[in-house]
């Protein structure tokens, strides 16, 4: 079951941190706490930089667009979370979080910096069959239409996607395919995607990532994920 919840930022990257456990006083050894994974994406074309404190501990330092973490491994239960400015004391938000265990989820933080906003997916990683690999797809260019994913030929492999929006994991033969971004219903193309190669039962997020005329690090483009 996919999973889409838009917290605020603090609320979303406060699944950040592993809290370490102790003997109680009478000399017993409590029960591991429940677990969950975790990665976060920077996808928020022109914010700073980032670090995450969790119960005033440090979980996570400098996190810039367009970088990703990989899947962290985290307790579950409520957890106090501050974002700061990175390399600075100043909070932009803090808030608790409750977090689910045994569930592996992905955190996008979204949306130009005045507008900044998570998405969290959760993440079903069961392997593809034998000759598959799963596939989704997210839209996180804030000024770009709705689009469609295509092949060459124009045939449509994920329709109709708004900015925000997603096509959850999806069966696809493995091999190398050439896909192109089209504006949704025509045959405008505003992004190539070439050489995707998609290998034996592995799992992918791609998502169209900049803005639709930006430049450098902002320039319209694809990211891939491998989360397997």
């Amino acid at each position: 079951m996919k999973l889409r919840i838009l917290f605020s930022m603090i609320a979303a990257f406060s699944f950040l941190v592993v809290s370490g456990c102790s003997d109680d006083d009478n000399g017993t050894t409590p029960t591991p706490a429940g677990k969950a994974m975790v990665q976060v994406i920077h996808a928020s074309p022109d914010a700073p930089g980032v670090d995450i404190l969790v119960d005033n501990g440090v979980a996570v330092t400098n996190l810039t667009f367009p970088q990703n973490t990989s899947y962290l491994q985290v307790n579950a239960g409520t957890r106090n979370i501050k974002v700061n400015v990175t390399g600075t004391t100043q909070t932009v938000i803090e808030a608790n979080l409750d977090l689910m265990q045994d569930k592996s989820y992905s955190i996008f933080a979204t949306n130009v910096v005045a507008n900044l906003t998570p998405l969290v997916l959760q993440d079903n990683l069961a392997t593809p069959a034998d000759g598959k690999a799963h596939v989704r797809f997210i839209h996180l260019s804030p000024n770009a239409p709705a689009v469609d994913i295509t092949l060459t030929d124009g045939t449509v492999v994920f329709g109709n996607v708004e900015f925000s929006g997603y096509v959850d994991f999806t069966p696809l033969a493995v091999g190398t395919y050439n896909l192109q971004v089209r504006v949704h219903g025509t045959e405008t193309v505003v992004l190539e995607l070439p050489g995707v190669q998609l290998a034996n039962q592995k799992i992918y997020t791609v998502f169209a990532k900049g803005l639709v005329g930006g430049s450098g690090a902002q320039q319209l483009g694809a990211g891939i994920i491998v989360n397997n």
